[in-house]
């Protein structure tokens, strides 16, 4: 029986090692020739701590996010006509910038204005990136566990990036149910994202680890005599938890988590949450 248990989690293992290595192939793809730099004029219509967005003469307007290093101004007022140098991404409409300078100053307030209409694309992008790069994040999961099987539910917070950009710590709290088993964990987790995609990204790979403070409780019922008899037993246990997972920058996210050294917690869970 400890044969089976241990191929059991040796496969569990195994099965996210599988799915990691799946986001580094889709994640690890070669630049394209559409990569290199190219500059770009225009005003600026709408700026925030990571984006601006630029309406051209012809009037196009593109959505710039700013690279890692980028060179630019401390403030980026609208209105103000802006030289960017950027590359290409794999969306339309947006842009990579790596250096912004104002080439004229805004209006000035007694000068009349034609109202902005920003593409609501480009307002959903904007504010997408603005909530993956936040410091503080929340959220909720759900999901399914094998072995025992169980149906998941539970919360989770997001503080980050700390020490580099690609550090984050994420507690959170699961609560299970199944026929036999009730669980509830506790989960002080790091995950660390994939440097192999910018934070802007439509979508990023991470991988993550640490303790786990399982508390389950398993009910079996029998009969005997004609009178009901409940064997109730409960376990708490330390275990180590490691996942790996991708998360879309709209806020939704999948992974897979396992635990070693801990039994008889979970082998295997399959999550999908959203971050707020």
């Amino acid at each position: 029986m400890n044969w089976i248990y241990n191929q059991r989690r040796l496969g569990s293992i195994s099965l996210c090692a599988l799915t990691l290595l799946i986001g580094l192939v889709f994640t690890c793809r070669p630049a394209s020739a559409q990569e290199e730099d190219v500059t770009f004029t225009g005003t600026v219509v709408s700026s925030s701590r990571n984006t601006v967005t630029v309406q051209s003469s012809e009037g196009h307007y593109v959505l710039f996010v700013f690279a890692t290093g980028v060179k630019k101004p401390e403030a980026i007022p609208n209105g103000s006509r802006v030289r960017v140098v950027a590359s290409f991404t794999d969306e339309n409409g947006v842009r990579r910038a790596s250096e912004i300078a104002i080439l004229e100053p805004p209006p000035s307030t007694g000068q009349a204005q034609q109202p902005v209409v920003i593409p609501p694309e480009l307002r959903g992008v904007e504010r997408d990136i603005e909530r993956t790069v936040r410091r503080f994040q929340v959220g909720v999961r759900a999901g399914v566990a094998l072995d025992p099987e169980l149906i998941m539910l539970g919360v989770h917070a997001q503080f980050g990036p700390f020490f580099s950009n690609n550090l984050y710590f994420r507690p959170n709290v699961e609560f299970a149910f199944g026929e036999v088993t009730s669980l509830f964990a506790l989960n002080p987790e790091v995950i660390y994202r994939l440097p192999v995609s910018s934070r802007s990204a439509r979508w990023w790979s991470y991988v993550g680890i640490g303790p786990g403070f399982n508390f389950l409780h398993q009910n079996f019922e029998g009969e005997e005599g004609g009178n009901k008899i409940d064997f109730g037993d409960f376990h708490s246990d330390v275990g180590l938890n490691i996942l790996g997972g991708i998360r879309f920058r709209g806020g939704m996210f999948a992974e897979l988590k396992t635990t070693v050294y801990s039994d008889p917690s979970p082998t295997l869970r399959l999550i999908f949450g959203y971050n707020f």
